[in-house]
C-alpha cells in the first residue's frame, strides 16, 4: 500500500496490518482549511479521514464509517485470527463459504495477477512474512489454482494462502465513497493511510489537489501534485516500511519471482484510476514488476502511472497513460 502526501497532515495507513506490506505514503492535500472540515479516526492500525465542505453535517457520519471499516477488518485482516481471510488460510483445501464482498475483492486480485503475469501476487503473504513484514504463514501459491465457485472459494493446496493487502485498502476507500454518495455527499475527499479517493470538487470549485512525495528514504518534500476529480490515487514504493542491512535496503514490496524484497532503481509507482481498488492494486503490481516490465504493463493495459526511478542519472520520471504530474 509510498509516496503520496496530504496537506492535512502526516498519513498513517489503512490496513489491518496491510500497512506493513503494501503501503502508500502521506498524501499532501491542499484543501483550504477555511472551506473544509475533517472527520477522522483510527482503524486497521492506521488513520482514516473524510474531508467535506464546511457546511456539511458530519455528525451522523462517524458511526456508519466506523461500522464499515470494522466489517472490512473482520473479513480481510491477515492479523486477526478470527477474520474470514485467516479462516480461509487455515482450511485444508475444501470449499470455504465467502461473502459477496470477499468474492469481489478476491476476484479482482486474481484478475490483476493474471493481467500482470503474476507481478501482483495475492499468495505472496508467507514470503512477505519471512522478511519481517507480515503475519501470514503457509504456502505461496500458485495463485492460478484458486477458484471462485459461487459463494465459495476453493484452494489449490491445503497450505495455500491468500493475501489481499495489496488491494483491500483501495476497496475500503471505494466503499467509503459509496457510503458518502448514498448520503448525498458528492464533493468529498477520503484518505486511508495515504491512499486517496476524490469525489467531485473542492468547495472552491477547483479539483482536489494531492501531492506526490519525493520517493527516497533520505528525501523530503514534494515533487509535484495531481489534480483529482472523481478519481483515486495510490502509491507503492520503498520509502515506507523498509530497513537497511549492510549496504542494501530491504523493502516490504516483494518480487514474486525472486521471493525477496524488490531490487533495482524503481523507487515508487503512483497510479491514478477511476477506483481506488484499481489504483491500489496496479501500484502494487507495477512496483513489484520492476522498472522495465512495469512500463510495458502500464502501456499494455492503459494504466495512468508515474514511475520514479533513482539511478546514476539521478531521479527520473516516467509517465504512462494520461498521468499528469504538475510541478509544485
Amino acid at each position: 500500500m509510498a509516496n503520496t502526501r496530504m496537506d492535512l497532515g502526516r498519513r498513517a495507513f489503512l490496513g489491518t496490518g496491510c500497512a506493513t506490506m503494501f503501503t502508500a505514503a502521506c498524501p499532501a492535500l491542499v484543501t483550504g482549511a477555511e472551506a473544509t472540515q475533517t472527520l477522522s479516526g483510527r482503524a486497521f492500525g492506521t488513520t482514516w479521514r473524510v474531508v467535506l465542505p464546511g457546511g456539511a453535517d458530519m455528525g451522523p457520519l462517524r458511526a456508519p464509517v466506523e461500522a464499515l471499516l470494522a466489517e472490512i477488518d473482520a473479513e480481510m485482516s491477515p492479523w486477526r485470527p478470527d477474520s474470514l481471510l485467516s479462516r480461509i488460510n487455515r482450511t485444508d483445501g475444501v470449499p470455504v463459504a465467502i461473502t459477496a464482498e470477499f468474492e469481489r475483492v478476491a476476484e479482482s486480485a486474481l484478475t490483476l495477477a493474471q493481467q500482470t503475469g503474476g507481478a501482483f501476487d495475492p499468495t505472496v503473504g508467507p514470503t512477505v512474512a519471512q522478511w519481517g513484514f507480515g503475519p501470514i504463514k503457509g504456502g505461496t501459491g500458485p495463485w492460478q489454482g484458486f477458484r471462485l465457485d459461487g459463494a465459495h472459494l476453493i484452494k489449490p493446496a491445503p497450505d495455500a494462502t491468500l493475501d489481499l493487502c495489496g488491494i483491500a485498502k483501495g476497496r475500503a476507500l471505494d466503499r467509503l465513497g459509496e457510503l458518502l454518495r448514498n448520503r448525498g455527499m458528492t464533493d468529498a475527499l477520503v484518505e486511508i493511510g495515504g491512499e486517496v479517493l476524490a469525489l467531485g470538487r473542492h468547495p472552491s470549485g477547483r479539483h482536489w489537489q494531492v501531492g506526490v512525495e519525493a520517493p527516497l528514504p533520505t528525501d523530503t518534500g514534494l515533487i509535484g501534485h495531481v489534480a483529482l476529480d472523481n478519481a483515486a490515487l495510490a502509491t507503492s514504493g520503498i520509502k515506507a516500511n523498509s530497513f537497511m542491512l549492510g549496504d542494501r535496503r530491504y523493502s516490504h514490496i516483494v518480487d514474486p519471482v525472486e521471493r525477496a524484497p524488490v531490487t533495482g532503481a524503481l523507487a515508487s509507482v503512483t497510479v491514478q484510476a477511476e477506483t481506488a481498488m484499481q489504483a491500489d492494486g496496479w501500484a502494487t503490481g507495477l512496483m513489484a514488476a520492476g522498472e522495465d516490465q512495469a512500463v510495458k504493463l502500464a502501456h499494455r493495459h492503459g494504466v495512468n502511472a508515474l514511475l520514479l526511478i533513482a539511478d546514476a542519472r539521478g531521479l527520473r520520471q516516467v509517465t504512462t497513460g494520461a498521468f499528469d504530474l504538475k510541478v509544485s
